[in-house]
């Protein structure tokens, strides 16, 4: 399968989004949050980091549809 630009940045944000979500259930703390926030959770660039990767994880969902359809 071949994945163009778009796909790869999405893979890569929800991988990301995944292993945040890891952390903050495992030991209850959000790498997202304190390397772009200084641990502020109501900063806005973390919250702006958490929307672009759930717009990432909208467009996985689309297109793993769109390939299992094709039978990719």
């Amino acid at each position: 399968m071949k994945y163009n630009t778009l796909d790869w940045i999405a893979w890569v944000l929800v991988l990301i989004g995944g292993l945040n979500w890891g952390l903050v259930g495992f030991f209850n703390w959000d790498l997202v949050a304190n390397v772009f926030g200084g641990g502020d959770a109501a900063a806005t660039f973390p919250r702006v980091i958490y929307a672009i990767v759930g717009v990432a994880a909208l467009y996985m969902l689309v297109m793993v549809g769109k390939w299992s359809k094709n039978g990719k």
